[in-house]
């Protein structure tokens, strides 16, 4: 699908072919790659142009691709949809120059509110190396629940990895959605009363 979505610090928007330099810079970096189960490293830029040569904008809300662009700086990451043999799935990345900002907590959040309200799907599975805590911490926040464990492929590491196998259902997406809203209020409440307090 083509479409774009709006965050207070950045948009989602379809991948383009421009992209291709920054996919390239940000991917050949094994903290990156090492992380992920289908992106090879090196990663070159002829690898970033061959698969975003295989987007199309026809393609459904379980197989749509976003593009993570940060004023000034450009494409910075992915958060994509596959349709796999047991129903679709999630997957993400973000330059290792940007880690540790919240921007894959937001990105992955709003792209999955998308999904939800744009597809007829009512569950998404997706799932981490078991090392990658950083990962597991993003998804089990937003109520992803730990399935089982399996051996993936990474094609970075040449091997298969322990993986831990998450899913998400519609409505834990909106439980936690709610309980997000409630404590992000409640905060926003307390630093109100704060800056009356000072002021």
């Amino acid at each position: 699908m083509n479409v774009t979505l709006t965050t207070p610090g950045f948009i989602l928007r379809p991948p383009q072919l421009g992209d291709a330099e920054p996919m390239a810079l940000y991917l050949n970096d094994f903290a990156v790659t090492g992380n992920l189960a289908r992106v090879p490293f090196p990663y070159h830029l002829s690898d970033a142009q061959a698969w975003l040569r295989t987007l199309l904008p026809t393609q459904p809300a379980e197989d749509t691709n976003f593009v993570i662009e940060l004023p000034g700086e450009g494409a910075v990451g992915t958060v994509g949809f596959h349709m796999g043999q047991l129903g679709p799935g999630i997957g993400y990345w973000l330059g290792q120059p940007f880690w540790g900002r919240g921007i894959m907590s937001a990105a992955v959040r709003t792209t999955i509110g998308w999904f939800f309200a744009t597809s007829r799907q009512d569950t998404l599975l997706s799932g981490v190396f078991h090392f990658n805590a950083a990962s597991l911490a993003i998804q089990t926040r937003l109520g992803f629940t730990e399935t089982g464990r399996s051996n993936l492929l990474c094609l970075a590491r040449g091997a298969e990895v322990e993986h831990i196998d998450t899913k998400l259902t519609r409505e834990d997406f909106r439980q936690m959605q709610n309980s997000l809203l409630l404590s992000e209020g409640a905060e926003n409440r307390h630093l109100e009363g704060q800056k009356n307090e000072v002021s």
